[in-house]
Formats: C-alpha cells, sequence, structure tokens
C-alpha cells in the first residue's frame, strides 16, 4: 500500500506538484506560527517529507524548481538590504558601528576557532565564523509591539545589522573563489580590486539607474516591479561576473534602491510574490537536499561540532552585547535585549551556508561540509526560537522600567548623535 502511494506520488503531472507547492506555501507558514516557530523550519520540514528522501514529490526535472529556489534566495538578499532602514541608522551610526564590529569579530574570530578545533582548514574555518556573524531581525515585531523601537539600545542593534550583514558577505566574496581556483596573492589582490570597484557601482550607480527608471515607470506598479527584478538580476550577474556569489549583488542591489523603492505598490507587490512563491520554494529545495537518514546519523555522529555550533554564536553575540552594553553605558537589559535581538541565525545564514556547501574546488570539495550545513540547520532552528522568546522578557522589562522611569533610556542620546 504505501510503495504504491509512493509510486503514485513520483509519477504525478507537474501541475499536481506545482499544486502541491501551493498547499505547502499556503498551509505550513500558518501552522508554524500557530506553534510560534518560523515558517522557515515548517518549509525545510515539507521539503525532508516531500523530497527524494520522503514521497518523491521533487519534480523529476530539477532545473524549475532551482530556477524558482535561485530567484527566491536572491530575492531573500535584496530584501535584507531593502529593510535596513537608513535614515535610522544615519542617527546612531558611530554606535552601531561599534556593535556591528563587535557583533561580527567575535562569532567570527569564535567561529573561526571552533572550525579549527574540529580540523577543517583555515577557509572553511573562517566561513564558519562569517556564517555565525550576521543576524536575522524575527525580533523586531516584538520590540515594535512593546514600543521599543526608539529606545536607542535597540535602534543601534537595528543599525548594527547593515555592519554584520556586509562583512559577513565580503568574507564570502573572499573565501569562495579562493576555494574554488586556489589561493594567489596576484588573483587575490584582482579580486579585492574587482570587489572595491563593484560595490561603488552597484551601490551607486544601480541607485542612480533606479532613481531614473522608478521615475520613468511611476505610473506604472508593474513597470516599477520589473525595474526591481532587472535591477536585482544585473546586480546577481555583475557579481558572477568577476566570480562573486549571485547572492553578494542582490544584497547590495537592496542597498542601492533602498531609499528609491521605500513605501512603493511595487515594493509591496515584489514582496508579496516573493514571500508567497519564490523565496518558499527555496527553501523547499533545500529540504529537498536533506536525506532525513542522514541527517540524524549526522547530528549523532558530529554531536559535539553540533553542540559546538550552536553553543559558539549563541556565547559570541552575548559577550557582543554586553561588550557594547557597558562601553556606551546601557542598562543591563539593553545589553541583553541587544544579544537577543542579534542572536537568530535564519534567512542569510542559511543563503551562506547553502552558497558555501555547494562551492566545489577543482577536486570536488566543498567549502563546508554535510556536518557543517547540518548543524547551521540546527543552529537556525535554535536562536530562531530563542531569540524571539529572549527578546520577549527583556523587552517587557525595559517598557516596563520606562513606564516607571527608572531605566528609559528616551530618545534624547539618539538626538543628540544626529545632530553632531
Amino acid at each position: 500500500m504505501i510503495d504504491s502511494l509512493l509510486e503514485a506520488m513520483t509519477h504525478l503531472p507537474p501541475l499536481a506538484r506545482f499544486a502541491v507547492a501551493l498547499i505547502v506555501f499556503l498551509t505550513v507558514p500558518a501552522l508554524c506560527q500557530r506553534i510560534r516557530l518560523p515558517g522557515v523550519v515548517g518549509l525545510l520540514a515539507a521539503g525532508v517529507l516531500l523530497g527524494p528522501s520522503g514521497l518523491h514529490v521533487a519534480p523529476k526535472h530539477p532545473e524549475i524548481s532551482h530556477f524558482f529556489a535561485e530567484i527566491g534566495k536572491l530575492l531573500l538578499m535584496f530584501f535584507a538590504g531593502l529593510e535596513i532602514d537608513i535614515e535610522q541608522f544615519q542617527r546612531v551610526r558611530n554606535r552601531s558601528a561599534a556593535f556591528g564590529l563587535a557583533s561580527f569579530l567575535f562569532p567570527l574570530v569564535l567561529g573561526a576557532a571552533l572550525g579549527r578545533v574540529f580540523g577543517y582548514g583555515w577557509l572553511s574555518a573562517l566561513l564558519i565564523g562569517s556564517v555565525f556573524a550576521s543576524h536575522t531581525l524575527l525580533g523586531y515585531p516584538i520590540v515594535q509591539r512593546l514600543g521599543l523601537v526608539r529606545n536607542e539600545a535597540v535602534t543601534v542593534t537595528i543599525g548594527a545589522t547593515i555592519f554584520t550583514d556586509v562583512a559577513a558577505l565580503l568574507v564570502v566574496a573572499v573565501c569562495i573563489p579562493i576555494h574554488a581556483a586556489g589561493f594567489s596573492a596576484t588573483s587575490f589582490m584582482i579580486q579585492l580590486l574587482e570587489l572595491a570597484v563593484y560595490a561603488p557601482v552597484v551601490l551607486l550607480g544601480l541607485s542612480r539607474v533606479a532613481e531614473l527608471l522608478m521615475a520613468r515607470v511611476h505610473r506604472s506598479k508593474e513597470g516599477q516591479l520589473l525595474v526591481m527584478l532587472l535591477i536585482v538580476v544585473i546586480a546577481a550577474i555583475g557579481a558572477e561576473a568577476i566570480h562573486l556569489e549571485g547572492i553578494i549583488g542582490a544584497f547590495l542591489a537592496g542597498l542601492a534602491v533602498n531609499r528609491a523603492v521605500q513605501h512603493t505598490q511595487a515594493k509591496e507587490m515584489l514582496e508579496l510574490l516573493g514571500n508567497a512563491l519564490f523565496i518558499p520554494a527555496f527553501f523547499v529545495t533545500i529540504g529537498f537536499l536533506i536525506d532525513l537518514r542522514v541527517f540524524l546519523e549526522t547530528l549523532v555522529t558530529n554531536l559535539p561540532l553540533v553542540c559546538g555550533m550552536v553553543a559558539v554564536p549563541v556565547l559570541a553575540k552575548w559577550i557582543a552585547g554586553v561588550a557594547t552594553q557597558r562601553a556606551l553605558g546601557y542598562s543591563r537589559d539593553e545589553g541583553l535585549i541587544m544579544w537577543a535581538l542579534a542572536l537568530p541565525q535564519v534567512a542569510a545564514t542559511l543563503a551562506v551556508a547553502l552558497t558555501a556547501y555547494q562551492s566545489l574546488n577543482s577536486m570536488d570539495q566543498r567549502l563546508i561540509d554535510e556536518p557543517v550545513l547540518n548543524s547551521v540547520i540546527v543552529l537556525m532552528v535554535v536562536t530562531s526560537v530563542l531569540g524571539p522568546v529572549f527578546t520577549e522578557i527583556f523587552g517587557k522589562r525595559i517598557a516596563a522600567a520606562q513606564t516607571d522611569g527608572t531605566g528609559c533610556q528616551s530618545e534624547r542620546p539618539i538626538a543628540a548623535e544626529s545632530a553632531k
């Protein structure tokens, strides 16, 4: 009976497979929300269930699913660039730089040390550290609901995202080409030069192009949407032309058009399309790659690595939060909410880890292996639960202190820095 069902699932026509995918995209994130888990976790699990190690509903011709996943990955990083509040960042840029630097360096150094302890080469170890360095602001809706968005410690943490994400992606931009082609001092310098030219061209050139095109098609929501998609694709193609990953170009494109597309209906349309279709397809496709039996065996046989991959970024982010809190004179709870907000390792982390896993050198060796990728998935689940939980706890304490007038940082320091 089960064998017959599996055989029938294997031979589903393309439209039926697409219908199954749409049902997953519709129901799984909503179910995860009810049990307070990120929808990403459910989509990964659905991918495992429907994939080659499950019900075999994965497409027989993976080019289509890979194309959807690739667009989803690019849009994921593009939206990460769009979500950074440039004006808010300008108000506290110096303090955001301090926390961003701490939140990047501590995870990078401790992550690289962890990689070396478990026998990985320097390149792989640095990549592991860079995976730990970025963060996803899953707790933002919580601080928004608690009325803490204007609290300086919260604002600094949000602004620090631009430093951690850019710095982490720069490490990836250097590590992957070296892994693929080998280290050469000349090639390395050329790569840095190309990156030094490419980044300003995207941030300044594409920004201007986007403004001109958006003004030309300002009466057409469809035209504006196509302009944004075109900008993402051009930036990704440009990145790949200089041997960088497309996700780096997509992230920079998001920063470039940040101001031009804010509060436009086309931006909302693209986010709706991406979040409803392409980005879920990306996470489900990752689930296709996971063999559940091998995944569980990996967790058992590499339990020390898994524990280290979870514990090190949690510790490193805590050190960064406490160090910044003491340096800038925030309260203890404000330092802890900075840690909690910077703790979740979800979307960008998984995108970078998958990109590194798929990166092969001339001997078909991966930059990070399957145990590390599986450990990153565990890290994603753990931190995506702990981050919002601790944000809620410390946020309520800060909100209560502000109400009592005993621990409010208020908005005055933010205004003071912007007036400098």
